[in-house]
């Protein structure tokens, strides 16, 4: 294998992205992290990621404003984003689905063990 399978985490929580980096490094994943919107949009061009997982409410520009950007650019267009939030209401979970978004998963509703699992599904 030619490298390790690259991840964005973009999520403003330190302690929950640090959670999720250690869990995927763990499993031999190359972990990068973004704790605002602006950095994961620049993070995302630049390391070009097999998958990102995407927190809704951050600071600067929320989730659904960096996923929709995400979209319009053709560098990132085709890369699946994993809206990992606590905002679990259907209007949410639809929204983030219009914009692009191939998966949610409610963070209350997973141990990182389950998410990391979860996303090995997408990556395959």
């Amino acid at each position: 294998m030619a490298g390790k399978t690259k991840i964005l985490i973009v999520e403003d929580e330190e302690m929950l992205s640090t959670m999720y980096k250690v869990k995927f490094e763990n499993d031999g994943y190359e972990v990068f992290s973004a704790t605002n919107g602006a950095d994961g949009i620049e993070m995302a061009k630049k390391e070009g990621p097999k998958i990102i997982l995407l927190d809704i409410i951050m600071p600067k520009i929320d989730g659904f404003a960096v996923l929709k950007k995400l979209k319009e650019d053709p560098k990132t267009k085709p890369i699946p984003v994993i809206l990992l939030t606590n905002l679990g209401q259907d209007e949410d979970i639809t929204r983030g689905k219009e914009l692009g978004a191939v998966g949610y998963l409610i963070k209350a509703n997973n141990t990182p063990s389950e998410v990391v699992t979860k996303v090995q599904q997408y990556i395959k």
